[in-house]
């Protein structure tokens, strides 16, 4: 007791309280200031030492140079509670209080609990924290040569991906934000069809070894100017100038970064320029010309960017990717070359595949699009558990990446799980609205619940721009019973899509005279499952297996992604569809993580699906 009473007579709680609450508020100063003043990043953490140091010292000050002297007779003084106590204490609770929400709001999941992050991607496009979002538009090229296009939308990819990464901001993705490039459109209009708030405007001028970006951010509702600036720097400055793009944005709107001690936005890199460049330029190409031939080219430039710098982890997780990508031809042709021959043609890439992805992620841990490649290539393996706890991995690592949300999506939804399927789908597609891609994603979940109307509706306000999708939106009409525009999408198709031996114009013939049952299921021809649902509306449901077992022979799992749509329905009791499940692993896979929507277990050994 004589202790606490000497501490309270000599003030030692009323400094340590003070000095607790300035200290905290000259913390939330410096991390505020530092990117408008351009500090160092241990400009921070330098700061916070100083004041650890400070604490003690201030404590002992405090000790000797006793403010209250004992009474006459040698007592203790009594020290009485005032008004600056009191709002001393008041202080220092909520200072606790906002530090304690601060931790457990930015601390991440642990490998313990990965379904939390799942948890929160799917909340998080229908419930936005601040009900702030935010589309950065193409930067316009100012340099003299034209072709340095491809640097000014490398730019505006790179900032998209660091501002996408602040936890309470929506970020609008980059494919949908680059459907107004070039376009001279009324900025209201634009916040409207991206359903953003907010719009990042700018341009980038490149000339030899200076660059000059200039950023705007502006209300959409207005047109209003919120923040604007201008960076000259040399050209070996371009991750710093991103760096401090995102984080001069994220102070505008008050919000925290949500980065542990010492992490950027912007993964510091050092990466030669002109390597860089390189990629960015390889990139540019693939997105602007999405063709087999392309992604070839772009393989091969990748490979030489990698051997000459082995450190660059962007370069490695996109080239396992392309990798990937580059053996559609290959799953196109399961039907019409024999199973051991696509297992031999599709196991070279695959290998180089996995190891691109994990040389990215041994150099980057957080690169969560490699760790989608790598759950792609386990679930081919029929490694279902694997499969999806590295999805879940890539989740938590980017919980805002559309492609990263559609690519589990498409897992949970060949296993059976459609409605975290439509969840996540439908968050890639609130982050990417006018993204045909995720627009069909959203459209397959939708026919999946038997929303047929809904889907056709979708396809209507977001028209399908490449082969699988024009095939959906067939599938989609079908469903609805419109029977003639179902057969028009699938003539649209490049026939060269789907690969030799799929005659796309016998399909559209077919539907267009559903629901007319063909005389002889066994004489028509073998499709790819894109297509084969065609076989339902025209009175051949056995046939819809038939790709799948041939896609269970050639080692082709991930694939095989239609076993839970409507048109499987009559056959998902059948024996041979019970075999081939079993026989694919998902029902050990079911057994060990749940069972799916539509499926339930029997007894001890069996099961039946709906």
């Amino acid at each position: 007791m004589n202790l606490l009473a000497e501490l309270k007579r000599r003030q030692m709680v009323r400094v340590a309280a003070a000095y607790a609450v300035v200290a905290w508020l000259l913390i939330q100063l410096v991390n505020n200031l530092a990117p408008m003043l351009r500090l160092p990043e241990w400009a921070g953490s330098f700061f916070l030492m100083l004041l650890l140091i400070g604490f003690p010292v201030v404590l002992i000050f405090a000790w000797v140079h006793e403010l209250e002297p004992a009474s006459e007779d040698g007592a203790l003084a009594r020290v009485k509670t005032g008004k600056l106590d009191w709002t001393l204490i008041g202080a220092l609770i909520v200072v606790i209080g906002l530090v304690s929400y601060q931790q457990l709001a930015t601390d991440g999941p642990t490998a313990t609990q990965p379904q939390a992050g799942v948890d929160a991607a799917k909340a998080a496009a229908a419930s936005p924290t601040t009900g702030i979002s935010l589309a950065v538009l193409p930067f316009t090229n100012l340099s003299s040569d034209k072709e340095q296009e491809f640097f000014s939308d490398g730019m505006t990819e790179e900032i998209t991906s660091a501002l996408a990464r602040i936890p309470d901001l929506r970020v609008v993705a980059r494919t949908s934000a680059f459907e107004f490039k070039g376009q001279n459109r009324n900025i209201q209009s634009i916040g409207q069809q991206l359903k953003a708030s907010h719009l990042i405007e700018g341009s980038v001028r490149k000339v030899g070894d200076r660059v000059r970006i200039t950023a705007q951010l502006i209300k959409a509702a207005d047109g209003t100017h919120v923040w604007s600036e201008n960076y000259d720097r040399q050209l070996t400055d371009i991750f710093a100038i991103q760096e401090e793009i995102a984080r001069s944005i994220a102070t505008s709107f008050n919000m925290r970064l949500g980065l542990s001690p010492g992490e950027n936005l912007v993964a510091s890199r050092t990466v030669d320029v002109d390597l860089y460049q390189q990629f960015l330029r390889t990139r540019a190409q693939v997105r602007a010309l999405n063709v087999q031939r392309i992604r070839q080219e772009a393989i091969s430039e990748l490979e030489k960017l990698v051997a000459r710098d082995p450190n660059f982890a962007p370069a490695w997780s996109y080239l396992s990717g392309l990798y990937i990508t580059i053996q559609n031809p290959v799953h196109f042709a399961v039907m019409t070359r024999p199973p051991e021959e696509t297992r031999r043609l599709l196991q070279p890439g695959q290998e180089k595949a996995e190891k691109a992805a994990r040389e990215a992620i041994r150099l980057d841990p957080r690169q969560a699009f490699a760790y989608s490649n790598l759950a792609l290539l386990e679930a081919n393996r029929k490694r279902w558990a694997a499969a999806e706890d590295l999805h879940r991995k890539a989740l938590e690592l980017d919980p805002n990446d559309p492609d990263v949300l559609a690519s589990y999506a498409a897992f949970s939804f060949e296993t059976g799980r459609l409605k975290d399927a439509s969840r996540m789908i439908q968050q890639a597609r609130a982050l990417e609205p006018l993204d045909s891609g995720h627009a069909t994603g959203l459209a397959i979940t939708l026919m999946a619940d038997g929303q047929a109307d809904a889907a056709v509706a979708v396809f209507e306000s977001t028209p399908p721009r490449q082969g699988g999708q024009y095939v959906v939106a067939a599938e989609a009409y079908a469903m609805v019973g419109r029977f003639d525009d179902a057969a028009a999408q699938i003539l649209r198709i490049n026939l060269n899509n789907f690969g030799p031996g799929q005659p796309m114009e016998e399909a559209a013939r077919l539907i267009s005279t559903a629901p007319t049952k063909v005389s002889d299921p066994k004489a028509l021809p073998a499709w790819h499952q894109w297509v084969n649902w065609v076989y339902a509306y025209v009175g051949a449901p056995e046939r819809l297996l038939d790709y799948p077992e041939r896609a269970l022979e050639a080692n082709e799992m991930h694939r095989v992604f239609r076993l839970f749509t409507r048109e499987y329905a009559p056959v998902r009791n059948t024996e041979r569809f019970k075999t081939l499940v079993r026989d694919m692993g998902l029902v050990d896979y079911w057994k060990a993580r749940g069972w799916p929507d539509l499926c339930r277990p029997v007894g001890a050994n069996d099961f039946a699906c709906e």
